[in-house]
């Protein structure tokens, strides 16, 4: 059986984009390997009728209510290869099984790696986080901490300010604030310290301290992490889409990638702020847009059956 659509990845994106298919009538395969990059958070917010929900709820929901829909198919599997064949995609899985579809939608995001501080895994989610708009909320007026070894601190700095004044900046040793914008913290007191950390301190997932290299330490109850952001390539080069500057898929308003037949939608084109209310906007117009381009195709391939 050839599918109308295959996704692969099965977070808020390729979840919404399934649903989309799903009520258009579309044949649709949707690929998961269970490995959701917001495993370790205990909430998600910004998400309106789901604030506060916790992911794995969520997903629950979110499959419930997809696979209502007979045309939609679920797997979870890991997909290890996919190639063109002409107007057809061909996939393998790990298991060994080929899937072969007319479209393709790569959800698939990406995954986080932590910088290397003791106590980093323990108290990420819980009262370290990456996005403000996600969590600030919850650490509002609370004494803070931002670190990043990234380009990114200053901008988290002033958004962080809306949620506490209680702010210190960490580059963990690495040069990332600029003489320019360390002049405007300092009228802003708001410290910078740019010696390593060798660890997060506390109990039970909540901060207490940050404790550095050289043995010094600030009491934080909270804070925000920049963590690496890595696409998942190997695919995505396989098929040689265009890429962005942050290794994103490159994509029109209607998720199309530059390989005609394959969208992108979520983390995978790199949509920001990284929130679930985004990937899943994002994963309904690549659904949009598979069926729109599937309806042109069918209507001049057959016309006498208009």
């Amino acid at each position: 059986m050839t599918y109308d659509c295959a996704i692969v990845g099965g977070g808020p994106a390729g979840l919404n984009a399934a649903l989309v298919l799903g009520r258009a009538r579309r044949k649709v395969i949707l690929l998961d390997n269970n490995q959701p990059r917001n495993a370790v958070t205990h909430e998600s917010h910004g998400f309106i009728t789901r604030d506060g929900v916790k992911p794995a709820e969520f997903r629950r929901i979110a499959y419930e209510e997809v696979l209502r829909y007979p045309s939609v198919e679920h797997q979870e599997v890991e997909v290890t290869r996919i190639e063109q064949d002409g107007n057809h995609f061909r996939i393998e899985t790990a298991s060994g099984q080929r899937i072969q579809a007319r479209k393709l939608i790569l959800s698939s995001g990406l995954k986080e790696v932590l910088p290397e501080i003791e106590g980093a895994r323990e108290f990420y989610g819980t009262s370290l986080f990456n996005c403000p708009f996600c969590d600030g909320w919850e650490l509002r007026d609370q004494p803070l901490v931002a670190v990043s070894e990234y380009k990114d601190l200053f901008h988290k700095a002033k958004l962080l300010l809306n949620w506490s004044r209680d702010l210190v900046l960490c580059t963990n040793g690495k040069g990332t604030i600029t003489d320019e914008e360390r002049q405007q913290l300092a009228k802003r007191n708001i410290p910078i310290i740019d010696k390593p950390i060798a660890s997060f301190a506390g109990r039970d997932g909540q901060l207490e301290e940050v404790i550095f290299a050289d043995g010094s330490r600030i009491a934080r109850s909270g804070g925000f992490l920049s963590p690496a952001q890595v696409p998942n390539l190997a695919l995505h080069e396989a098929l040689g889409c265009e890429k962005n500057q942050l290794d994103g898929l490159v994509v029109d308003e209607m998720g199309r990638t530059s390989v005609p037949g394959v969208y992108a939608a979520g983390d995978a084109a790199y949509v920001m702020p990284a929130q679930l209310i985004f990937a899943a906007a994002s994963g309904s117009r690549a659904g949009i847009g598979v069926h729109a381009d599937m309806t042109e195709e069918d209507w001049h391939a057959r016309p006498e059956e208009a």
